[in-house]
């Protein structure tokens, strides 16, 4: 809960005067039932109309202003919770856009989507309802007793007795469930993956038939998250049925008390009937309290979930450079290969090395084809350059400098990027090219032509077009000319194409690689494939097979010596020779 006291803390000034507004709305309604006491034992004996009526007046008032007070606290409770809730979301939306890939893996996507919605919306809740009764239950319990007491001491001691037994049942209530509250949101995560899976993979399931067996899984998870809501349903449901019967066994006891002491001449009928009225009070009171305390279960499995995201691992942390390590870096050297691995290895958690001792230079503005069968490791040796991933061991320079000593931005602002399955944002063609980078239209134009896109955006309607969720409204080609435009925009200095012409025609492919040789000279490309036609003039090739580099030079030399290279050329070119004509 600290966390949440650290969002709440700026608006102290107004939760003070909310607060304080909000004790003058209930000490207001804790004097109605004294004003009618005093009126029904005092007043109507004397046979004063005018008095009466001038107390009936002072209810009336004080009526008014408990409406005016609770309302305006009301409102001011839900801005405090609404600005909250705002800072918090922002705040971790802000972390989660920086975690590092190891720690969303961690994570998960679902259980990150559950934490930025379901869980911050508790704490909303929590907070608001805090403001709106927490203040006001112990104040009504607390009055109600004070007021009890100075009416009838004996009556009120019999109905306070009870008291004590209602504490240690909402403390030990509440300690389970809070364990219970977070099965419920690990239940809760599990339910939104699957969901999320199945928005993404829809055609797939349609094309497939698998809507049934969707549906299936679905009512699963669907099952266990009702399962473990229902279990603590259970548990939380016994406080307000236990706490109900032992208010009203209280209150049994004070009608009982109330008419001995009324048939005796030691009380008298209006204290009798404001008593029933402050025993209801405080009976509403203590319920309302029961309520903040399985709220606050809630909230605590929630705000626990929310910390371990907001204090987890940030992507720009600097892991292993300190500032004054910076500072002493070497600077730029043409000198240096543009890209240099050395003896790298990387793995991703309990897991065997999925780069095994890969070592290799990149001079400037050359180019570097990456080709090998599907989990080779290719994709991951672009994301550990990027620094998505810090590698196990070995070195990863660029300009000679270690990336790890080089800030985030400074590093990747060196790149155009495209990767397997990147996407597109619901917005125009512009602002999904430009992407919030200080790239004008002419520079986007460029790059559209160079990426064999201008032709079918001008189709679409321009660049002021809009383009739907994921770019549903492209083909596969589209989108990846899209993307391919975007990484081309800003003129990188190192480019990085992912798998990027899988889904163009031969044609459209040559004429890509032609216009990147032709407008991208001063740019080092890394072109990963599973095509040897896109990367066969390349400067160098290089072949990876499970983690290691088993070929590394031209097209020519790979022929001859590379057997893995010649399989796929065989496959592709038709091998041999011919393949290098």
């Amino acid at each position: 809960m600290k966390t949440v006291l650290q969002y709440v803390k700026p608006y102290s000034k107004r939760i003070a005067l909310g607060l304080s507004v909000k004790t003058i709305g209930t000490l207001m309604d804790l004097l109605i039932p004294w004003i009618l006491s005093h009126i029904i034992d005092n007043i109507i004996p004397t046979g004063s109309i005018p008095m009466v009526i001038a107390w009936g007046a002072g209810m009336i008032v004080c009526s008014a202003l408990a409406i005016i007070g609770n309302v305006t606290a009301n409102r001011m409770a839900a801005s405090v919770a609404r600005d909250t809730t705002r800072t918090l979301r922002h705040d971790l939306f802000v972390k989660i856009s920086f975690l590092s890939n190891s720690e969303v893996d961690r994570f998960t996507i679902p259980t990150l989507i559950s934490r930025m919605t379901t869980d911050s919306y508790a704490i909303h809740h929590f907070v608001g309802m805090l403001q709106r009764i927490g203040v006001r239950a112990p104040i009504l319990l607390l009055g109600g007793i004070g007021i009890t007491l100075f009416l009838d001491a004996t009556l009120t001691l019999a109905m306070i007795a009870i008291l004590p037994i209602a504490a240690i049942l909402i403390i030990i209530i509440s300690k389970i469930g809070v364990k219970l509250y977070r099965k419920i949101q690990l239940a809760n995560d599990d339910m939104v993956r699957v969901v999320r899976e199945n928005a993404t993979g829809i055609r797939v399931i349609k094309a497939l038939s698998k809507s049934e067996h969707e549906r299936t899984r679905f009512q699963n998870v669907n099952k266990d998250l009702t399962k473990k809501e229902k279990n603590a349903a259970l548990i939380m449901s016994t406080v307000n049925p236990a706490m109900s019967f032992l208010m009203n066994a209280g209150f049994v006891v004070v009608i009982v008390l109330g008419a001995f002491r009324v048939n005796e001449g030691t009380s008298e009928i209006g204290k009798i009937i404001a008593f029933m009225t402050y025993f209801t009070i405080i009976l509403n009171a203590l319920m309302s309290i029961t309520r903040i305390f399985t709220m606050t279960s809630k909230a605590t499995a929630s705000a626990d979930r929310i910390k371990e995201v907001l204090d987890a691992r940030n992507e720009r942390d600097i892991t292993i450079a300190d500032t004054e390590a910076l500072s002493t870096q070497e600077d730029y050297s043409k000198a240096s290969p543009h890209i240099e691995f050395k003896n790298v290895f990387f793995k991703y958690d309990n897991s065997r090395f999925l780069i095994n001792d890969i070592s290799f230079k990149l001079p400037h503005k050359a180019t570097l084809g990456i080709i090998g069968a599907t989990g080779s490791g290719k994709t991951t040796l672009a994301q550990l350059l990027m620094r998505f991933y810090d590698i196990k061991s070995g070195e990863i320079l660029i300009n000679g400098k270690d990336i790890r000593y080089m800030t985030l931005y400074d590093l990747r602002s060196r790149f155009g990027v495209v990767f397997q399955n990147d996407t597109l944002f619901k917005s125009t063609v512009e602002e999904n090219l430009s992407l919030g980078r200080d790239i004008d239209l002419i520079q986007i134009k460029q790059a559209a032509q160079h990426a064999q896109a201008a032709k079918f955006i001008e189709e679409a309607g321009g660049y002021d077009a809009e383009v739907a969720i994921k770019g549903m409204n492209f083909s596969g080609g589209q989108k990846q000319r899209l993307l391919l435009t975007r990484a081309l925009a800003g003129k990188p200095e190192i480019i990085i194409l992912d798998d990027a012409s899988s889904a163009l025609d031969y044609k459209t492919d040559a004429k890509l690689r032609s216009a990147l040789d032709t407008n991208y000279k001063d740019s080092t490309k890394i072109i990963i494939t599973q095509r040897i036609s896109s990367i066969m003039h390349a400067d160098q090739i290089m072949v990876i097979d499970e983690g290691k580099v088993i070929g590394l030079g031209k097209h020519e030399d790979l022929i001859r010596n590379c057997q893995l290279y010649q399989e796929i050329s065989a496959s592709q070119l038709g091998g041999g020779e011919n393949a290098s004509s």
